[in-house]
């Protein structure tokens, strides 16, 4: 093989490492999420997969909210509840911590 070939095969490699790698980023950003979410108590006023309180289910959520939709509930909740049965707390979390829950949230698709 001549160096134009090798280097064409290593720049398609790397470009397929990329998007795995993206993957294994996103999945630690949701485990991260996951953490919080239960640091957080989220569990005494929500339920996931059958665990935590049946007051405000979150099956599915992340089919029907997206990630802006979802911080806006968790940062702003009086401003997203049009007539709120019971009031959301606020969750004030830097924004590390904030963008985890998200993703752990907007990963929580309809299956």
């Amino acid at each position: 093989m001549n160096s134009t070939r090798i280097m064409l095969w290593m720049a398609a490699a790397a470009l397929l490492l990329v998007p795995a790698s993206a993957l294994a980023q996103d999945a630690k950003l949701v485990e991260a999420g996951k953490k919080i979410y239960d640091a957080q108590g989220c569990a005494k006023c929500h339920q996931i997969d059958g665990k935590g309180a049946k007051l405000s289910p979150l099956d599915g959520v992340g089919s029907k909210l997206t990630a802006e939709e979802i911080r806006l509930w968790l940062t702003s909740p009086d401003e997203m509840m049009a007539k709120p049965v019971v009031k959301m707390k606020k969750v004030e979390l830097k924004d590390p911590d904030l963008d985890a829950l998200v993703a752990y949230i907007q990963s929580l698709k309809k299956q």
